[in-house]
């Protein structure tokens, strides 16, 4: 999965911000997998992820978890986003524990995931790299906006939108909390993270 790989931003920035997502393997391990990813996300959910979702149903912001839970299928991918390093190791500690025989992926700063994984006594099975951004860079917009709208890897969250958010809270109509919450509810996966978006919205209008 690469939606969550392309983020954007500084090294200290991207430190804070990591996705924990589980699915089951089409031909291999899916069918009939709908109680093992359920059980995964409550197990998630103990830890208390500033963003959650399901690919299939939407996010904390826009549906919240109960409905997700009640709508888990086998195709499902559900995701939740960390602010800390040591969060995670604890997040994949008790996925180990727990053993539901999913593929579980983590996105973050190469380092810090190897950690986590090092901690917990797990070793990755793949790693993937991403390449940036080729092409004629010069038609993107601002780093600042990009470091915000990558957060979601489907392109949902709109670079205008972004800038009118800005705007908002220049205006004093609303807060980069506000914001950032408004912004996350439209990443229907739920891989933005709200407390690395009110951030870098704090930062684009201090």
């Amino acid at each position: 999965m690469t939606h969550t790989l392309h983020r954007a931003g500084t090294a200290t920035s991207l430190g804070n911000d990591f996705v924990v997502f589980a699915m089951g393997a089409q031909n291999v391990n899916r069918d009939g997998c709908a109680p093992r990813l359920r059980r995964i996300f409550e197990k998630m959910l103990e830890f208390e992820p500033v963003n959650y979702g399901d690919m299939k149903t939407g996010n904390k912001f826009s549906v919240g978890n109960e409905k997700i839970l009640e709508s888990i299928k086998d195709n499902s991918i559900v995701h939740a986003v960390f602010t800390s390093a040591e969060k995670v190791a604890e997040v994949l500690k008790a996925l180990k524990e727990l053993d539901a025989g999913m593929s579980v992926v983590v996105s973050g700063v190469l380092e810090a995931t190897g950690e986590c994984c090092g901690k917990v006594g797990l070793h990755r099975h793949t790693v993937e790299h991403s390449l940036g951004i080729w092409g004629n860079i010069a038609r993107l917009t601002e780093q600042e906006v990009l470091h915000i709208s990558t957060m979601c890897g489907h392109g949902m969250v709109a670079f205008s939108l972004i800038k009118y958010m800005v705007e908002e809270i220049k205006a004093g109509r609303t807060t980069p909390g506000k914001a950032s919450e408004e912004l996350s509810r439209m990443c229907h996966c739920g891989v933005m993270n709200p407390v690395r978006a009110a951030e870098l919205l704090t930062l684009m209008t201090s």
